[in-house]
């Protein structure tokens, strides 16, 4: 047997049901744990040709790498970081898409010691100048891509801390060739020792997640932090040893930590990445039935397009676990999944912040649109705002308790923010800031967020940041950015406005034109409001605060293509 999370497991066995799951099943750390060395380098040396990672791009090119692959590649790319410089602490930003380099430079970078910044290819000059300034970014690292390199280069003006911009592919004006300059070099890098050596604790990983009242919080991850996700892997995904485990997700979110590379590889399957520019329902389903996919992850939006294909015509019998998270999922289309091919949709829940939190673990009964049950991985309790357990049925917040220790998975805190990290760890428990319910059998059903967090398409998006862009404009005075419910997407990004003195007298069509555009010039397409609305005044408390809830609760059970009739 290959698989290495029986050796973070202190009681290795198989699990009954979900109730000695939870009673019986607890993680334990090695002694300086770094996943490139004790997992990675692992498998090269006990299992060399097992199967790391299959990479399919959208002209059909395929490359297949085994661990030993992996271990020699990241060896070799830790040598060229190290040679530019890069060393332990020093913050590297990866803007890699999906591209099969991530795979190698993410264990390049655990190697040093270096804290690997997770980014979006669809962040703007404003997004990149923010990150790269709070984080004090030393090296960005691209795709080839013209446009997202454009942006980078456009921010570097206002990015001092940046010495190296390095582009993976084509090469690029002014830009590091990557492959031009790390395949020369010799594959060896030996496991650091002494002050350069790395510490559980010592930070490995950071994710940009937004919040409501500021700009995105930099979550901050220690080198323990993959052993939290064999409970992601293992028993919610449930990934097959020596299996093909897709998680749909873009290396820039939390979701690629979730599925792409740390519970997977710990619990012994290969990665399938396909690396497309666009969903292709037909060429999914198509690339699950042609490799024979074991295991597979993806939002609730993307199984909307899916069932509407004709999925009689793809073989989907080897695939023994279709799961979903982001979102809640639709009765309606778990019940079409279901009818359709025979097989469940599992859902689970977490945050950037963590690994899975709760999920439908194993086999258990799902109750389509509850988010499970609680992970043996964390004590989680639903607080009143006093810190005081809810009833069964009673709406409070979800949260994990920390006073007994800090579990495996969860974040070390917020980076630079004293003050926000006490906040959210405030009375030893972690404030995960989601309001939900538990039902009298223990799951637990999402209500939503305790502030005015919006999720569209899987995305987590922040009023306050897409407000800051619209406030640019001179037309706007002031403005309040709310999701409105979306069938398609969860919810959909809206944007009310008060239009400055001279501009409140001109078309309303012409107006939400000109600021659709100036959005969509100024940050990520996925923030820009689809929906705008001109209003006198914004509601507001006493206090001069905006009631977005007002606005929200206004927008409340109607649709979309309503609500954009009605403006």
């Amino acid at each position: 047997m290959s698989a290495l999370y029986h050796d973070f497991l202190v009681e290795d066995r198989e699990f009954t049901d979900y109730e000695d799951f939870k009673k019986n099943c607890r993680l334990k750390a090695p002694e300086n744990f770094n996943f490139a060395y004790d997992i990675v380098d692992r498998y090269a040396r006990e299992f060399p040709g097992k199967r790391a990672l299959v990479w399919v791009d959208d002209n059909d090119e395929e490359l297949i790498f085994s661990f030993d692959d992996i271990a020699r590649e990241s060896k070799r790319a830790a040598y060229w970081l190290s040679q530019k410089g890069i060393k332990k602490g020093d913050m590297v930003m990866l803007m890699l898409r999906r591209r099969y380099e991530w795979w190698i430079l993410l264990p390049a970078l655990h190697r040093i010691g270096a804290v690997a910044i997770a980014a979006s290819d669809q962040l703007l000059q404003s997004d990149i100048e923010y990150r790269t300034n709070a984080a004090d970014v030393k090296m960005i690292i691209s795709y080839d891509n013209p446009k997202v390199q454009e942006e980078i280069e456009k921010a570097m003006e206002k990015s001092p801390t940046v010495q190296f911009l390095v582009t993976v592919g084509k090469n690029r004006d002014g830009w590091i060739s990557f492959h031009e300059e790390y395949e020369r070099l010799d594959a060896e890098f030996p496991r650091p020792v002494g002050e350069a050596a790395t510490h559980n604790n010592d930070p490995m990983l950071m994710y940009f997640t937004s919040g409501t009242s500021g700009y995105p919080k930099m979550v901050l991850h220690d080198f323990t932090y993959p052993i939290g996700h064999i409970i992601t892997a293992k028993y919610w995904h449930c990934v097959v040893e020596d299996g093909l485990h897709l998680t749909i997700a873009e290396t820039g979110w939390a979701k690629a930590s979730w599925g792409k590379i740390y519970g997977q590889w710990i619990c012994g399957t290969a990665q399938f990445v396909y690396d497309m520019n666009m969903l292709k329902p037909a060429k999914m389903l198509e690339l699950i039935s042609k490799y024979g996919l074991t295991t597979f992850c993806a939002p609730p939006t993307v199984y909307r397009f899916l069932v509407r294909q004709d999925l009689s015509k793809y073989d989907l019998s080897k695939c023994t676990r279709f799961s979903t998270a982001g979102e809640a999922l639709n009765g309606e289309v778990y019940d079409k999944w279901l009818e359709y091919t025979g097989k469940k949709i599992f859902e689970g829940y977490g945050q950037s912040e963590s690994a899975v939190i709760c999920g439908n673990f194993m086999n258990a009964e799902i109750r389509p649109g509850s988010m499970g049950k609680p992970s043996p991985a964390y004590d989680v309790q639903i607080l009143n705002p006093n810190d005081k357990p809810v009833p069964v049925g009673e709406v409070g917040e979800l949260c994990i308790r920390v006073d007994q220790g800090h579990p495996f998975g969860l974040l070390t805190g917020y980076h630079k923010d004293i003050s926000l990290t006490a906040a959210a760890f405030d009375g030893g428990v972690y404030h995960t800031g989601d309001n939900v319910y538990a039902d009298e059998d223990g799951y637990i059903w999402f209500v939503g967020r305790k502030d005015d967090i919006i999720k569209s398409s899987g995305y987590r998006i922040s009023p306050f940041e897409v407000e800051s862009i619209l406030q640019k404009h001179p037309a706007v005075m002031e403005c309040a950015v709310t999701g409105v419910e979306d069938a398609k997407r969860g919810q959909a990004v809206k944007a009310t406005i008060v239009l400055s003195p001279g501009y409140d007298t001109r078309d309303p069509k012409e107006m939400e034109t000109e600021l659709s555009t100036f959005a969509k010039e100024n940050t990520a397409m996925y923030k820009c409001p689809r929906i705008f609305e001109f209003v006198k005044e914004l509601p507001k408390t006493v206090s001069g605060k905006i009631r977005r809830v007002e606005i929200r609760e206004k927008d409340k059970g109607k649709d979309l293509d309503k609500i954009k009739q009605e403006f």
